[in-house]
């Protein structure tokens, strides 16, 4: 029985107790936060469900729409090139720029060859090289995340993600270039922060943003991963929570349905803000953007030292 239905049949039941004068008042309010509880478990897992949609636009279908003359660079010079992350030069609004984004695959092959968004060391690696060339030539970068998380097979841990994506952290903190980030989809883990390190962060409506998957979370914290529900509620991983925890800058928000519903709206307006964001960082000391944005981070989460 839906949420909607079950408050109407507690309101139904409260009417018949004041017209029988039965008091039962506090089992019916535990009843009713219940109902409020599962109601919103419901509609996070359907920004969650929004999030994961296989018509949702993905990195590359914003990219086509915003910039232009978009040129894709490969490689880290070290190992291959990993197509789970794509990187390159475009021109936003006539200003020069350097993008950065996780890409998923629409169909078996592609996402074969894109490993489902889910980047190897080597696309960290990658987008590190971009990233320190756009500092050198003093183009701003724009990244869009939406990943599951990075790769977690053996030859991923052999090459080193955990080290790549901690360098990626370290580095990008420090770079002298205004940094945009805008979680498109998934933002999974460590894999979605290895792009998500700078002076703005934003997330789309119905994006997600989470330290683990609300399946894995479901199997490590309530031992049971049919319970991906219950743990998407208590991780706390939708815009508006972000938002709250000063975790990003702000939400943008989406067409009726859903990014999908309308993508170029959608990219239209993701790219207005583009535009804004970074007409104005441009203008900063790249000194002070790189002070602000470490105070930035340090001030993320909360903590107290026992003496």
């Amino acid at each position: 029985m839906e949420s909607s239905e079950l408050e109407k049949k507690v309101k139904e039941l409260r009417k018949l107790m004041e017209e029988s004068g039965i008091g039962a008042e506090e089992e019916l309010s535990v009843l009713e936060a219940k109902i409020r509880s599962g109601s919103k478990t419901e509609q996070i897992w359907k920004q969650v469900e929004l999030a994961r949609h296989p018509d949702r636009p993905y990195a590359l279908d914003y990219i086509t729409r915003i910039f232009d003359s978009f040129i894709e660079l490969h490689g880290d010079r070290y190992f291959a090139d990993d197509s789970a992350i794509v990187g390159g030069l475009g021109f936003l609004a006539g200003r020069p720029v350097t993008i950065l984004a996780n890409q998923k695959g629409r169909t078996l092959k592609e996402n074969v060859r894109r490993n489902h968004g889910m980047a190897n060391p080597e696309g960290y690696r990658k987008a590190l090289r971009l990233a320190r060339e756009a500092e050198k030539f003093r183009r701003p970068i724009i990244t869009f995340v939406d990943t599951a998380g990075a790769y977690p097979g053996l030859g991923a841990e052999e090459r080193g993600i955990g080290e790549a994506i901690a360098r990626n952290l370290m580095c990008f903190s420090q770079l002298k270039t205004p940094i945009v980030c805008v979680i498109i989809g998934e933002g999974g883990s460590g894999g979605a922060l290895g792009l998500c390190i700078g002076d703005k962060i934003y997330m789309l409506e119905n994006a997600i943003y989470s330290v683990i998957s609300p399946e894995g979370g479901a199997s490590l914290l309530l031992r049971d991963a049919a319970k991906a529900k219950d743990a998407a509620a208590m991780l706390r991983i939708t815009s508006g929570d972000l938002l709250d925890f000063n975790v990003v800058n702000g939400i943008i928000p989406e067409p009726e349905g859903g990014a999908h519903a309308n993508p170029d709206a959608m990219a239209g307006t993701i790219r207005e803000l583009l535009v804004r964001e970074v007409d104005d960082l441009v203008r900063r000391n790249p000194a002070v953007l790189v002070r602000y944005r470490n105070q930035k981070i340090r001030k993320i989460g909360h903590f107290h030292e026992i003496s």
